[in-house]
């Protein structure tokens, strides 16, 4: 070989090898960002951690505290994938496998054979909904689905579900059956005993601020106790209202004149209100409270939550 070729490839040599050390360096360095910003990322213990090892190395530091784990507290209730199950299912006919309904109840149950309806009868149900879920034991459930139809039918099924751990994935695991529906429970007696006088100050209060909640004539808060803010219904449902009955739960709804101020009773309101469909009956619990020798609503029942507290 050449002297000069010779000369070259040693003069190369060390440079070769200083470049290979300077990128070996460069990509300790770039290793060692990369787990720095990755401890800042995530809170400052891991950042001590981070400053306290070396440039390649992370260890773990020990801690006393003990580890949160997340569980599930409980499990979903599969009420609603039975009753989407149920309604299909019985939109499905064996003779009509293809069918959207057929498929789609398939493929949540598909060892659950098919009703095979006559051709000419008219087994559709108007609406299915579940009315009860119970747990047998862990993952299984007995979910009760009633069927309404056209001609007044009713139908109640039971139907097997699974859910997985999680309570994030079930499975219909048999047949619906069919099943008589819920008793009717006992029902206490009410608390509201007291008669109210139709023409007196409490049944015009709750008779005017019901007009305005439910048909948009005249503004709600001028019947409302200070403090509680309550949105009429809206848009306005009815174009009249007119109060039937009121029982209050004290003696003092029933009073010729409003009580001293501070006052409080418990009424439910009978009323009728009116649209171009029609008459509705429809009834509200109302909490009042008596200011300035008037009555005032303080709350509106709505089921179980109430509506128009202090706010």
């Amino acid at each position: 070989m050449p002297l000069g070729k010779q000369a070259a490839e040693s003069d190369a040599a060390p440079a070769m090898a200083a470049g290979a050390r300077l990128e070996k360096m460069r990509r300790r360095v770039r290793v060692s960002r990369l787990v720095l910003f990755t401890a800042i990322a995530a809170g400052p213990a891991a950042l001590g951690v981070a400053v306290l090892s070396g440039p390649t190395t992370v260890a773990a530091v020990p801690s006393d505290k003990p580890t949160a784990v997340r569980t599930a507290t409980t499990e979903a209730d599969p009420a609603g994938y039975a009753q989407v199950f149920v309604e299909s299912w019985l939109r499905s006919s064996a003779d009509d496998a293809n069918s959207a309904q057929a498929r789609f109840a398939q493929s949540l149950a598909p060892d659950v054979d098919l009703p095979d309806l006559v051709a000419s009868a008219q087994q559709v149900p108007a609406s299915v909904t579940a009315v009860r879920s119970a747990q047998r034991e862990d993952g299984e459930w007995a979910v009760t689905v009633a069927a309404q139809y056209a001609d007044g039918r009713l139908r109640y099924f039971v139907v097997p579900v699974t859910a997985d751990a999680s309570g994030a994935s079930f499975a219909v695991t048999g047949a619906p059956g069919a099943v008589a529906g819920p008793a009717r429970a006992a029902v206490g007696q009410s608390p509201y005993r007291v008669s109210v006088p139709s023409h007196g100050h409490l049944s015009s209060a709750v008779g005017e601020f019901l007009g305005a909640y439910l048909t948009g004539a005249g503004e709600v808060g001028r019947y409302l106790a200070p403090g509680v803010k309550l949105s009429p219904v809206s848009p306005a449902p009815y174009t009249a209202v007119s109060v039937q009955q009121v029982w209050g739960a004290e003696e003092a709804a029933a009073a010729a004149q409003v009580p001293a101020d501070g006052t409080k009773v418990r009424v439910r309101v009978q009323v009728e209100a009116r649209d171009d469909g029609g008459r509705w009956p429809l009834a509200y619990e109302l909490d009042l409270k008596a200011r300035s020798a008037r009555w005032e609503v303080a709350t509106l029942e709505s089921g179980t939550v109430r509506d128009g507290g202090a706010r």
